[in-house]
């Protein structure tokens, strides 16, 4: 039996002059879960355990969601379209800010990628990951279903110019994050086996060159060789890996509770309201909490995915899947770091993890996901 459907409601499911009717509640409902759940980690990270909390990190993350839940509705409410004329100067911008930002950005711990504008911190590589996003669905959607040799070179061009400034910071992880991008982009872009057999082998050359340079930081090569070979590095450089399995194992099936977490309220795992947010989550809400977060990353995921099938022409669809591209690497890298099962690189977790700048990319991500399917029926 099939349920039949209301008078005139075919007419009004696709009605183009009301995008907002097509509003996908399970995406909001995923991200402002995510999102809550953050700003209480980081205020649970960073209170201290001394007898007067400090709510500030949490206050400032707090802040920047709201902020980040503001762009969201710009970037969903303005016509997706709009930005295929305002792509050159997207590109354009990114680019002046990575350069600038290597000649009057504040360093810390040897990368050289902030603005200090007052008390706030810039991340324009961060923002880039929104410009790499537009720029390249709106080049790929001009070219064929097929993409020939040339219009690869020239996508790898455009990648090509960002990436490099971004390793000039040097900054190992959001490079990663442009690779990943770039590949998957060009996948669901149309390009051909062969093509994508031999940047697989260039990209891998280019890896293996990029950690024999010297370019990267003493602590960065670290990071990795803890990956490759735990017991080739002294004690000190497998801390961060050992502490946050030590977090993430202690909180059992149910978790030590919120703000319990011996780990975590003792200061024990190093960055941990940004780039081991996840071990917070695991030592103070145990496997269930965890599983569920897993979840709700894997629910946004499909929505993501559901938008870029969805959508009503190339351009939407490349979008969407350049956000899942941003999207999954970062969790899979994120938390695969946490657990040891994936180099640590820095990378933050989406929407969890304290930051202004990424908080506020992540939102436009997805203002442009919900922009996409708002807009399918146009």
């Amino acid at each position: 039996m099939t349920l039949a459907a209301p008078p005139g409601s075919s007419q009004l499911r696709k009605d183009p002059s009301a995008p907002w009717r097509y509003l996908d509640l399970v995406l909001l409902f995923c991200a402002g879960t995510i999102a809550t759940l953050g700003i209480l980690t980081v205020y649970s990270a960073t209170k201290g355990s001394g007898p007067i909390a400090d709510a500030s990190a949490a206050q400032r993350q707090a802040i920047f969601v709201v902020l980040g839940v503001g762009v969201m509705a710009v970037t969903a409410l303005i016509d997706y379209n709009v930005l295929r004329h305002w792509a050159r100067i997207i590109y354009g911008g990114i680019i002046v800010l990575l350069a600038a930002v290597l000649v009057v950005g504040a360093e810390v711990k040897g990368i050289k990628a902030w603005f200090l504008i007052g008390p706030v911190q810039l991340q324009p590589s961060e923002l880039a990951k929104v410009g790499l996003v537009i720029v390249l669905a709106w080049y790929l959607a001009r070219q064929p279903a097929v993409l020939p040799l040339r219009s690869v070179a020239t996508a790898l061009a455009l990648s090509a110019v960002p990436m490099v400034l971004i390793l000039l910071q040097p900054d190992l992880g959001t490079m990663l994050v442009f690779v990943v991008t770039v590949m998957g982009m060009l996948l669901v872009g149309g390009i051909r086996p062969k093509h994508m057999v031999v940047l697989l082998l260039i990209g891998a050359i280019g890896f293996t060159a990029i950690l024999s340079s010297g370019t990267l930081e003493d602590y960065q090569t670290d990071r990795l060789k803890v990956f490759v070979d735990p017991e080739g590095v002294d004690e000190q450089v497998r801390y961060n890996l050992a502490q946050a399995q030590i977090a993430i194992s202690s909180g059992g099936m149910l978790g030590q509770g919120w703000g319990e977490g011996s780990q975590t309220q003792l200061d024990f795992v190093p960055e941990q309201q940004t780039d081991f947010i996840f071990t917070a989550v695991g030592e103070e809400l145990g496997f269930v909490g965890a599983g569920l977060l897993m979840l709700l990353y894997g629910v946004l995921s499909l929505r993501i995915l559901r938008a870029a099938q969805l959508s009503r022409d190339r351009f939407g669809m490349l979008l969407a899947t350049g956000a899942l591209c941003v999207l999954a690497f970062h969790v899979f890298q994120n938390i695969g770091m946490s657990m040891g099962i994936m180099p640590i690189t820095g990378i933050p977790l989406p929407l969890m993890s304290a930051g202004g700048s990424s908080t506020l990319a992540w939102f436009a991500l997805l203002g442009l996901v919900l922009n996409v399917r708002m807009r399918r029926y146009r």
